[in-house]
């Protein structure tokens, strides 16, 4: 009988990579908290009509990217292919919004069909920030500074590139797009065949293009900046100001659009060559109007997203994973003998109950002392506590450092005090 395989797209992240995962999840806990944001949960699952809603119905993802069903009772249903639908849909369902200022992150799997590649994949997982109730850039700022100050404490700051331009308001946006289609309309039998499918559907993903023939094209296209409205535009200078001012390093790109079409005024990007071809690994920016879009009373929104699976191997890639993450045990208790197993079980138990940052593995598969110190050896383990039937009569146990140094006879009773000695050395 044929093995059953995992899902192409979707892969089991195995314990040798989840120590990875678990450092930058508890880092990017450390960072949120420090600036008061707090989580929200939503369901994998969501009506269809949600994303059509929010993500647009000509989009490459509600067109050919969703995982869509019908459930038993003829609803179509779809797994989240991005957190930000949902979340808004969560905070209006649950009257959150209105007349509140909200922040808030999540994280989790989300869903999208398309071709595997390095560091994407039809099952990933995104950490999603979002923000309510403030209109001005300086939240769309500190948003900005959290990133960094992530990639600071991460070891990436200076992997990443921060690429930023405003979109402006959905009526100078529609200017723009009527200008850009008649210049395309011009020249559409230089662009590739994703361009020019776009032209009659979504014309501003062109400007998104990685085909280097209709970028060339894209250098006389008309820009974006020359047809923002003036609110916008006093708004992205001053962001532009606050940057300054904080000392962030950015690029204003201005063929930076979001594959989305609910974003408005400021977009961002941090990219990263490290990966390859050059990759977005956290982007995000306002959409002020989505809230409205989905039934609610209109209110300012601005969030990002960042891919866990890219940053996983960025982390992996420039070697930035504390070396202490191979480990499982700090320390190995080996005991041979019924009562000297007994023993050590229970010395674990006092040992964790001590000392909450302390990890104790206990031998539990018997054998002589030579066969579970290769086991304490392969555990990572600083140090093995040996505990024989002679060391039991006596009260005692032997400390072996595994990484070099003396071994000692310490009491039973007094192990907790030892192992929290050597820490303050």
């Amino acid at each position: 009988m044929a093995k059953i395989k995992a899902i192409r797209g979707m892969n089991d992240i195995l314990p040798a990579e989840t120590a990875t995962w678990q450092y930058l999840e508890e880092t990017v806990l450390r960072v949120l908290k420090r600036y008061g944001y707090q989580q929200i949960r939503m369901p994998i699952v969501e009506q269809t009509e949600l994303f059509k809603r929010s993500i647009g119905e000509v989009t490459d993802i509600v067109e050919k990217e969703m995982y869509t069903f019908d459930d038993r009772n003829g609803e179509s249903l779809t797994l989240r292919p991005e957190g930000t639908a949902c979340c808004v849909r969560a905070c209006e369902e649950h009257g959150l919004l209105y007349n509140q200022v909200q922040r808030l992150w999540y994280s989790g799997p989300m869903f999208r069909y398309e071709r595997p590649q390095k560091g994407r994949y039809r099952q990933f997982h995104q950490i999603g920030i979002e923000t309510f109730g403030m209109s001005g850039p300086d939240i769309d700022a500190e948003l900005i500074l959290m990133s960094a100050r992530l990639w600071r404490e991460l070891g990436l700051l200076d992997h990443v590139t921060l690429e930023i331009n405003s979109l402006g308001s959905a009526e100078a946006r529609a200017r723009y797009r009527d200008e850009l289609v008649t210049y395309l309309e011009a020249r559409v039998d230089q662009l590739d065949a994703d361009s020019q499918r776009r032209m009659s559907s979504n014309p501003l993903r062109i400007l998104d293009s990685k085909n280097p023939d209709t970028q060339a094209v894209l250098d006389g296209a008309p820009n974006f900046k020359d047809y923002l409205d003036s609110e916008s535009s006093e708004h992205f200078s001053a962001l532009l100001g606050m940057l300054d001012a904080t000392g962030i390093a950015y690029r204003v790109n201005p063929r930076l659009v979001r594959g989305l079409d609910y974003y408005s005024k400021t977009v961002f990007e941090w990219v990263t060559t490290e990966l390859g071809a050059q990759g977005t690994v956290c982007a995000g920016g306002r959409y002020d109007g989505l809230v409205e879009q989905l039934g609610g009373k209109a209110t300012p929104a601005v969030g990002f997203a960042m891919g866990v699976e890219r940053l996983v191997l960025m982390l992996q890639t420039l070697q930035l994973v504390p070396t202490a993450l191979d480990t499982t045990a700090d320390v190995y208790i080996a005991s041979v003998g019924d009562g000297a197993a007994n023993a050590a079980l229970q010395l674990a138990e006092v040992l964790r109950s001590d000392s909450a940052q302390l990890r104790v593995q206990v031998n539990c598969s018997g054998g002589g002392f030579k066969g579970q110190l290769k086991r304490a050896d392969r555990s990572g383990a600083e140090y093995a506590v040996l505990i024989g039937e002679e060391e039991l009569a006596q009260g005692v146990v032997t400390v072996k450092p595994l990484r070099g140094g003396e071994q000692a006879s310490v009491a039973s009773d007094d192990l907790p005090a030892y192992f929290n000695s050597l820490k303050t050395q």
